[in-house]
């Protein structure tokens, strides 16, 4: 697939420039992209219950949104304007949606999050709205008319499934054709009409709010950390009041509290797992008929190697994190683990043997093919 993504930026332009701060707008940055699917794929997509998807009729100034999965005839009964329908993680689900999230490995791998689609018919959009996150939104078949503005007053409509903006004064205009792309840093307002029935594709950036982050490293403490002792009060005195909390008790629980401590490789460990974790609703295909340690081998030396679509590898130094799991990585193994995380697979050619057992346990999984 032939991009010029940021047009005539580099990506390390781009990131200092835009990345965070402010959007830019790339004609053909796909050259004549018409994306990956047709109205009738999409909607059979959307039947599947492990696809995650969702419809938005608009009556209005009034969203309505409704959840998947979807029947066949749900489509049948929809007028021909002002609704549109989002499938999350088409890069789950086929195999070019998957390489053109890769294009975009400018970013870290930490930092991605999926490739959504959005097919509208004429009128359809999800209303004016800010992301707490970076996104690309790249046009593939069809006109899309984006509006956006950049604005403090991020005030929502109460009383809507949707987060839709209460006041919305667009302060750019754009039609966005068949491999034209628009960057939006985090609480950029935006609102996309389609023009035409056309597909819109999402490449958005994970930003989990600092509470997510502190109740995944609490969630990880409870996990990993041991504390030794047992609670103890030899010197009991005697209370006035029996249901009153014991100043010593207090004290002690306090002491006990201000004994935890953790280092960086903690942290490292939290993020690490926190990021590879699959979401709830992931799950894995097993092989039916599983080969062999040794036919493995020989298989992806022979053929190669490929991560599952689902698949998250991370690493940092000779920690590797796959899927959730921590490994220790060094020697002959830890330049082919590398290169798995990097591009997601590996060529034929022969395995290190210290990263065999790894490997083949995942494969075994279905982590990897």
């Amino acid at each position: 697939m032939k991009t010029s993504l940021l047009g005539p930026l580099s990506p390390k332009t781009f990131l200092a420039r835009h990345w965070h701060k402010k959007p830019l707008l790339v004609r053909q940055a796909v050259p004549d992209f018409l994306g990956f699917l047709t109205p009738a794929e999409i909607r059979k997509l959307t039947t599947r219950p492990d696809v995650q998807a969702r419809l938005i009729i608009r009556e209005g100034r009034r969203w309505t949104l409704h959840h998947g999965p979807f029947r066949p005839i749900d489509f049948k009964t929809l007028p021909d304007r002002n609704w549109t329908v989002l499938v999350q993680e088409l890069n789950h689900w086929i195999p070019e949606a998957a390489e053109l999230l890769h294009a975009f490995s400018f970013v870290p791998h930490a930092r991605l999050d999926d490739l959504m689609v959005s097919y509208a018919v004429p009128g359809g959009g999800v209303g004016p709205h800010f992301d707490s996150y970076d996104v690309f939104l790249l046009q593939g078949f069809g006109t899309r008319r984006w509006a956006i503005a950049e604005t403090d007053d991020l005030e929502l409509i109460p009383d809507s499934d949707l987060k839709i903006l209460r006041r919305f004064k667009p302060q750019a205009r754009w039609d966005l054709e068949a491999g034209d792309m628009l960057y939006l840093p985090p609480q950029c307002a935006h609102d996309g009409v389609a023009v035409s029935e056309c597909f819109t594709y999402s490449i958005g950036f994970r930003a989990p709010t600092h509470q997510e982050w502190v109740n995944a490293f609490l969630d990880h403490l409870r996990d990993h950390l041991s504390v030794p002792g047992r609670y103890a009060d030899p010197d009991l005195k005697l209370q006035a009041h029996p249901a009153e909390l014991p100043a010593a008790l207090l004290q002690q629980v306090g002491h006990i509290l201000q004994s935890i401590r953790w280092r960086d490789q903690d942290i490292l460990s939290c993020v690490g797992r926190y990021l590879t974790e699959p979401k709830p609703h992931v799950f894995f295909d097993p092989p039916e008929a599983p080969l062999t340690r040794a036919r493995f081998v020989r298989q992806a030396e022979r053929a190669g190697l490929r991560l599952d679509p689902r698949s998250i590898m991370l690493f940092r130094a000779n920690h590797l994190f796959f899927n959730g799991e921590e490994h220790a990585v060094a020697g002959a193994a830890r330049p082919a683990l590398i290169a798995l995380a990097d591009h997601h697979h590996l060529p034929p050619g022969p395995l290190p043997e210290g990263a065999i057992a790894l490997l083949y346990d995942a494969y075994l999984a279905g982590w990897l093919h």
